[in-house]
C-alpha cells in the first residue's frame, strides 16, 4: 500500500479536486473519494448551523465536488444531526422533517406501517435535505417522477439570514429552483412531502437477461408501460454485437397475498476493508467481471419475490465500496438521451466508451419519463446511463468526449454525480440554466453560497 500512495502522489489533480488518500486530513470529499482539504461544522440546531455557512451538506453521497466547499473556505454546515421528524399523517401518508433525516430511516421507520419514501435513489444513504437538492430519481421515474414532485413545502434559511417557508404558491420561484439546484439557493431546513403507500413491504421481481443493447432500450421502454419499476446493468467491456448486453430488472410491490407474513428486516452489511491497490481495476479485470456478471443469471428470466434493499439498494450491503476502485478515486458520469433513437444511440454513447477505454464493471440504464417540476433536474423523456470511472489521466478526455456526444444527441449530465464538466459543455446542453441563475441571484446577490462545483461551472467566486 506504500506504493500504491506514493504512485497517487503524482496522480493528476482533475477538476481541482485530489484523491483522498493524498490529502492531508483532515479532508471532505465526495462518495468518489475526490476531495479538498475541509471539516464539516455539525449540530442540532441546522437553523444555528447554518448562519453564515457558504454550504450544506449531507451524508456525502454526491459523488464529484457539489457537496464540497469553494476553494476559499474549509467549513461546511452538516445536516447529519438535525435528523428528526417533525411530523406524519397516517392517513395521508405528508411528513415533515428535519433535512438530515436519512431516506434509510425513513424506510425502517414506515415500511412496517405501510408506507415508502415516494422516489429513492440506489443509495438508503442519502439526507431528506440532500434528496430535495438533487431532485433524485429513481427506478420508477416513468411513474412517480423525481423526489420534488413529491414536495409540498420547503423551510429554509436564504443568503440574507432569512428563515423562508416556500412552495408552489408561496414564492414559487425559490421553491422550483432548489428542486435540483444542488443547494445553491440557500439552506434547507425542513422537508414536508408525502410518503407513499405501498401494500406490503416486499418487491416482486423479474430479470431477464438480453443479448444487446437495441433490445435491451427496446425491452426497457417496454417494460415501462406495465412495470412501476424498471432498471438494468448492462455490460459495456464486450465489443461488436454483444455490447451492451445485459441484464434488465422489473419490479413492482407484494400484494398481501403474495408476501411473507412478515415485514423484512435490514439486511446484515459488510465493509470492504482495505483499498484495493489501483492496479486491480483494469479495463482487463472489468471485462472478466462483466462476463461472469452477465453469465452469473443462468435462465434468461427469473422471478420471484425479493427483499426491498436487494432491490432498491443491492451496494448497500457493502459498506465503503468506494475502496474497490483504490486510492486513485473515482467518479460516475450520468447522463440523459432523449427517447427519439435511443437504442441507435445508447450504442453509440457505449461505443464512445469502450473506444477510449472507459469501460467499467458498473453501468446502469434506467427509462426515465417526462421532465420534473425542479429548474435544474436532471432526467427528461428518454434514457438514462451511468457508468463509474476511475481517475486517471485520461479521465478528463473521456468526460469531454462523452458530453460532447450529449450535446449532439440533445441530452444533459446529472450534476449530482459530475466532477470534471466544462462549464461551456454544461451551458450548452442546458437551456435552462439562465432562469436558475437569475432566481439564484434575485436570493443571493453576492453568491455568499456556493460549492467547489458552482465554481467551477457556474464562474463563482473561489
Amino acid at each position: 500500500m506504500n506504493a500504491d500512495r506514493s504512485s497517487m502522489q503524482e496522480a493528476p489533480v482533475l477538476g481541482g479536486l485530489r484523491p483522498v488518500a493524498s490529502l492531508s486530513p483532515p479532508a471532505l470529499s465526495g462518495w468518489g473519494q475526490l476531495g479538498v482539504p475541509g471539516r464539516e461544522r455539525l449540530d442540532e440546531n441546522l437553523a444555528r448551523v447554518t448562519r453564515g455557512a457558504v454550504l450544506t451538506r449531507g451524508l456525502g453521497r454526491s459523488y464529484g465536488d457539489s457537496a464540497l466547499p469553494p476553494p476559499s473556505h474549509r467549513e461546511v454546515a452538516g445536516t447529519r444531526l438535525a435528523d428528526r421528524i417533525l411530523a406524519f399523517d397516517p392517513d395521508t401518508g405528508w411528513i415533515r422533517t428535519e433535512a438530515g433525516v436519512s431516506l434509510g430511516t425513513l424506510v425502517w421507520t414506515f415500511l412496517p406501517r405501510g408506507f415508502f419514501p415516494p422516489v429513492t435513489p440506489g443509495t438508503q444513504f442519502v439526507t431528506v435535505g440532500g434528496a430535495v437538492a438533487s431532485d433524485v430519481h429513481g427506478k420508477n421515474h416513468h411513474v412517480a417522477g423525481c423526489f420534488g414532485e413529491h414536495v409540498a413545502s420547503l423551510r429554509i434559511r436564504v443568503a440574507d439570514g432569512r428563515v423562508v417557508d416556500c412552495g408552489p404558491d408561496r414564492h414559487p420561484d425559490l421553491f422550483y429552483a432548489t428542486l435540483g439546484g444542488m443547494g445553491l439557493t440557500g439552506h434547507i431546513l425542513e422537508v414536508t412531502f408525502r410518503m407513499a403507500k405501498i401494500p406490503s413491504g416486499w418487491v416482486f421481481h423479474e430479470a431477464e437477461r438480453i443479448a444487446d443493447v437495441e433490445t435491451f432500450v427496446a425491452r426497457l421502454q417496454e417494460a415501462a408501460g406495465t412495470w412501476p419499476m424498471t432498471m438494468g446493468w448492462v455490460d459495456c467491456a464486450t465489443r461488436g454485437h454483444g455490447l451492451g448486453r445485459g441484464i434488465l430488472q422489473r419490479g413492482r410491490w407484494c400484494e398481501p397475498s403474495e408476501a411473507p407474513p412478515v415485514p423484512p428486516a435490514p439486511l446484515p452489511r459488510r465493509t470492504v476493508p482495505v483499498r484495493l491497490p489501483n492496479w486491480a481495476l483494469n479495463r482487463w479485470t472489468t471485462r472478466i467481471f462483466n462476463e461472469l456478471y452477465y453469465r452469473k443469471q443462468i435462465p434468461r428470466a427469473t422471478w420471484g419475490v425479493l427483499h426491498p434493499e436487494r432491490f432498491f439498494y443491492p451496494l448497500d450491503a457493502l459498506r465503503k465500496w468506494y475502496r474497490l476502485y483504490g486510492s486513485r478515486g473515482f467518479t460516475q458520469y450520468q447522463c440523459v438521451l432523449p427517447d427519439r433513437d435511443a437504442p441507435e444511440r445508447a450504442r453509440q454513447f457505449l461505443e464512445v466508451l469502450t473506444s477510449r477505454q472507459g469501460a467499467s464493471p458498473l453501468c446502469v440504464i434506467k427509462d426515465c419519463g417526462p421532465q420534473g417540476r425542479g429548474m435544474l433536474s436532471f432526467p427528461m423523456k428518454g434514457i438514462s446511463i451511468a457508468v463509474d470511472l476511475w481517475m486517471d489521466e485520461r479521465t478528463q478526455a473521456l468526460v469531454d468526449a462523452l458530453n460532447e456526444f450529449v450535446i449532439d444527441a440533445g441530452g444533459r449530465i446529472y450534476l449530482t454525480k459530475d466532477a470534471l464538466t466544462r462549464p461551456e459543455h454544461f451551458r450548452a446542453m442546458e437551456p435552462r440554466l439562465s432562469s436558475f441563475l437569475a432566481v439564484r441571484r434575485a436570493w443571493d446577490p453576492t453568491l455568499s453560497i456556493r460549492s467547489h462545483q458552482s465554481v467551477r461551472l457556474f464562474g463563482d467566486p473561489p
